[in-house]
């Protein structure tokens, strides 16, 4: 059966934005591991221009007093509303962050580490635009995906303010971990509507039946991998303290001076793992050919993960490896949510064929 030409373009739209994201998330790792984080700081500006200076001299000589002033009127804006909402707690936290009223100095190369992160974010917008734009057709066909990725859409909006607060409040690691998860909450709705987008047009055989308990097992794992995302951006939070505690100097010394949400990641990492092998060997045994592929890839990922980790904790932090850790992180749950959705339309396949619909 031929693909309608409307269907190709949205999921060859959508694939783009799909790979954007991740290539924004490796660009952000990049910027975190750097220290670039605040090499712009307002937003959406950098330093108060759309093309931002190259050498200090393009600055006013008060630069910091003045982007710190920005900053604070800003945050005690968010605060005055997190507390009108019920969260006095992290309103409070905004200012009691002892980085709220350091202005980091200019450094031409950071400023512009952090702006290419931006223009990757800019790339983003239109790409989901375009995606809505190639979604429009299955208004008729089909609602969910036009809907679907309307909700995308809205999701980039969102994470682009959410970028502005982790500027305004310098990397408040409350917003940090808000960004990371939006991130994950976004490639999980892409994902879905590509699958959605491109359901089989042929039966699929499989060597034994498909178990709906098996799903619980994919959620699970998808669940616990994302928790072990965020207990990652926690560690890496942690590891920014104690990097700016030693002056940026001692690496070998980083983890060592980790708190207890280190350990968490490490036990989290060990269950991430034996989930992965199990539900890998459920996914051979069921013998249809994408989901193996699937789990093999899978495996694959989380190997390259182990391997990164392993780099970090024993290799004084290579600034390197942090943002391969990160992408790769993402990517296993990527993958995992693509092995769910691909096996419940498989399960929801398989039991159309045994139950067919027959007509009087």
């Amino acid at each position: 059966m031929e693909i309608p030409a409307f269907a190709r373009r949205f999921r060859a739209v959508a694939t783009l934005t799909v790979i954007a994201v991740y290539v924004l998330i490796l660009v952000g790792g990049i910027v975190r591991s750097t220290g670039s984080g605040m090499g712009c700081p307002d937003w959406p500006k950098c330093f108060g221009q759309w093309v931002p200076p190259t050498d200090i001299s393009q600055l006013p000589p008060n630069y910091k007093e003045v982007y710190t002033a920005q900053r604070v009127a800003k945050n005690q804006r968010l605060a005055t509303t997190l507390s009108r909402l019920g969260f006095a707690e992290v309103a409070a936290n905004i200012f009691a962050h002892p980085t709220q009223y350091i202005e980091t100095d200019f450094n031409p190369t950071k400023t512009w580490i952090e702006y290419l992160n931006r223009l990757t974010g800019v790339l983003i917008g239109v790409l989901i635009f375009g995606t809505v734009l190639a979604a429009w057709p299955y208004r008729r066909y089909d609602p969910i995906i036009f809907w679907g990725s309307v909700l995308s859409f809205v999701t980039v909006g969102v994470q682009g303010w959410l970028g502005s607060l982790v500027v305004s409040t310098n990397l408040l690691p409350v917003m940090v971990t808000i960004h990371m998860a939006l991130a994950l909450v976004l490639i999980a709705l892409l994902t879905w509507i590509l699958v959605r987008a491109d359901k089989p047009q042929q039966e699929r055989t499989t060597a034994q039946p498909l178990s709906s308990g098996l799903t619980i097992g994919l959620v699970t794992l998808v669940l616990l991998t994302f928790v072990q995302i965020v207990i990652g951006t926690q560690v890496r939070e942690n590891i920014d303290m104690v990097a700016f505690g030693l002056n940026y100097l001692h690496r070998e010394q980083w983890i060592g001076e980790l708190s207890g949400v280190f350990d968490w990641h490490r036990v989290f990492s060990a269950l991430v793992l034996l989930l992965n092998l199990y539900v890998a060997l459920k996914m051979y045994q069921v013998g249809e050919r994408n989901l193996s592929k699937l789990a093999t890839a899978t495996m694959m990922v989380i190997g390259l993960e182990i391997i990164t980790g392993i780099v970090l904790t024993y290799f004084a932090m290579p600034a390197a490896a942090q943002p391969i850790h990160l992408t790769l992180g993402t990517l296993l749950f990527g993958v995992q949510f693509l092995l769910l959705v691909c096996y419940r339309q498989a399960l929801k396949a398989s039991r159309t064929a045994a139950f067919p619909v027959v007509v009087a």
